[in-house]
């Protein structure tokens, strides 16, 4: 039998890969969270087309291997559209070889081994960071004593936990911080996941966005009328004393 050399080898491309693991989310989080956290980059890098945020798309790296499918990754260095199909899975040899920067996992009910297996999966692979958000932290029993956010830097082949500050975690390598705290996203109030700038000031939902545009024009039209009554009464002090204000 003829061993084809593996630099020879035909990759399979994405539309012959399964798209996913075919593991339904077992709670809404998984989805909603890192959804959130596209929308935001969607809005923070608007002029930019070098990044890719997936929500719960496989990633392939061995052909020889299964994927791996986080609740979100963020890849920077591909395109972020490629036509109008857009990506299928992220084929690694597809995208020159360009590792997602960060992978999240949300903790989930039925828990997954996001602290072990997972963390030791994306270890390997040499994705630099790797966050796990924990809803449950705090609890009695395996996540008692586990913080709410946890990011592990890649340093010399070895994930390191980083330190956060007022529940925010910074990320040079993308210039962006990530953190959770309590807010409105659609229609649910409870705490998510945010991206933050250098200085700690969260970026705002496009919620938020048009939120604080309408208090803004209704800060502005009040600002108006209040213009235009105090002329009016200041017109109608001139007249009282015998001056025409439109001849002034």
């Amino acid at each position: 039998m003829v061993t084809v050399p593996s630099e020879y080898r035909r990759l399979p491309t994405a539309e012959e890969l399964p798209s996913s693991d075919e593991t339904p989310v077992d709670n809404q989080l998984q989805n909603d969270i890192p959804n959130l956290l596209l929308s935001l980059l969607a809005f923070i890098w608007t002029n930019r087309d070098d990044w890719y945020f997936g929500v719960d798309m496989a990633v392939y790296y061995d052909p020889d291997k299964p994927a791996i499918v986080p609740d979100g990754f963020l890849a920077v260095g591909v395109k972020r559209n490629t036509g109008e199909r857009g990506r299928l899975s992220y084929v690694l040899w597809e995208e020159q070889n360009v590792m997602p920067i960060l992978a999240l996992e949300v903790i989930s009910e039925r828990y997954n081994s996001e602290y072990e297996d997972k963390l030791a999966d994306y270890q390997t692979l040499g994705i630099l960071y790797y966050a796990i958000y924990n809803p449950f932290s705090g609890r009695r029993g395996r996540f008692k004593n586990r913080q709410r956010l946890e990011v592990y830097k890649l340093i010399a082949g070895k994930y390191e936990l980083i330190s956060s500050e007022n529940n925010r975690v910074w990320l040079p390598d993308i210039e962006l911080a990530i953190g959770f705290e309590e807010g409105d996203h659609i229609g649910w109030n409870r705490e998510w996941l945010y991206w933050y700038d250098r200085n700690g000031v969260r970026y705002l939902t496009a919620e938020e966005r048009a939120e604080s545009a309408k208090a803004i024009a209704e800060q502005a039209n009040l600002a108006k009328q209040q213009a235009e009554q105090k002329a009016q009464r200041f017109a109608e002090r001139l007249k009282a004393l015998g001056i025409d204000p439109d001849e002034m």
